[in-house]
């Protein structure tokens, strides 16, 4: 009969390091406070009995989880990857770990999914946005839980939040295409029912047309949902219609690159007979052809400072100052001036 072995435990890895286990918990915990050669005789002993620390143990001592949830919209396109790779790194960096779930732009799914992170003993939650429910913010309130806010600033919002301005961003996209004498102007936007991302831009818009003495009520707004596809067919709607414009701003990136592919669709050329936009700089923004003007989210760093400012409150159980991450304007050469 095969006798199983157990898994080795704290006292096996301490008796083969030569140190008390207050050490090895120490070194697994807290490697800053231990010296590197403990720390590197604990660390072999470990990876050689192959020891593996007790979550629940470790939980139940520091009365956390070292468990970060976010909820993101959507997993289907680039929009947040590179942002919550970033926030992920930095988390892992503080010896926690992530759990992600996508809502689909859905806000009942979304208060589902925060109350199931919650369940599971998340430590604070990472959400995008600022509208939702105000039940959702008392209950976590209730709950004891942080949260952090991304991808939006609004200083006036008392949830803290590291974030960028989509309302300032998508206006100086707009001053630029009306600065350089476009009148005739469409937008593509995302969906707009319960998106404050989506809503500050076109007010961003609708700002930038008010200010040059354009009627914003005279520029068509088509909504749909964020993909490839749906931006080529947005566009190419709008380029048919009686009076096309002679530049369309793109919600996003991902519905700018399929305007561009409407526009070879249509036999136009971008920027010489239509100009187009989009926002974010993803990558693909810059390995089109044309080259997408777009507003530069840095959402490397947005995702770093986010991570320390959620690990701030959950360690310190008291709100942290909103940071409003800078965003920039990108001039590429999918903007010009109009033929006429």
């Amino acid at each position: 009969m095969t006798r199983t072995r157990s898994a080795p435990t704290l006292d096996d890895v301490a008796q083969l390091a030569g140190v008390s286990t207050a050490t090895v918990s120490r070194c697994l915990n807290a490697p800053d406070r231990v010296v590197e050669g403990t720390r590197k005789k604990v660390l072999a002993a470990v990876d050689e009995l192959g020891y593996t620390p007790n979550f629940g143990a470790r939980a139940m001592a520091a009365k956390r989880t070292f468990t970060i949830g976010a909820i993101i919209p959507t997993m289907d396109n680039a929009i947040f990857a590179r942002g919550i790779q970033a926030f992920q790194e930095a988390l892992f960096e503080r010896g926690y770990t992530l759990l992600v779930a996508s809502s689909s732009y859905d806000p009942q799914v979304e208060a589902d999914q925060i109350r199931s992170l919650v369940a599971r003993g998340a430590d604070g939650l990472f959400l995008i946005g600022y509208e939702r429910d105000p039940a959702v913010y008392d209950y976590l309130a209730q709950q004891s839980v942080p949260v952090l806010i991304s991808w939006a600033f609004d200083a006036q919002q008392n949830v803290p939040t590291v974030g960028f301005d989509n309302r300032k961003g998508m206006r100086a996209i707009a001053e630029a295409i009306i600065g350089l004498g476009h009148r005739r102007i469409a937008v593509v936007s995302g969906m707009l029912d319960g998106n404050d991302r989506t809503t500050e831009r076109v007010e961003g818009i609708r700002e930038a047309l008010s200010a040059h003495g354009i009627d914003p009520d005279t520029v068509p707004v088509l909504q749909t949902p964020y993909e490839i596809d749906n931006g080529t067919e947005a566009f190419k709607s709008l380029m048919t219609s009686a009076t096309p414009p002679t530049a369309v701003i793109c919600g996003n990136d991902v519905l700018a690159v399929g305007a561009l592919l409407g526009a070879q669709d249509l036999g136009l050329t971008v920027p010489a007979d239509v100009s187009i936009t989009g926002f974010d700089d993803i990558e693909l923004a810059r390995i089109v052809t044309p080259a997408l003007t777009t507003v530069h989210v840095p959402h490397r760093d947005m995702g770093r400072k986010a991570a320390e400012a959620l690990i701030e409150m959950v360690e310190t159980k008291a709100p942290v100052a909103s940071v409003e991450i800078p965003i920039t304007l990108k001039m590429r050469g999918s903007l010009a001036p109009p033929k006429e």
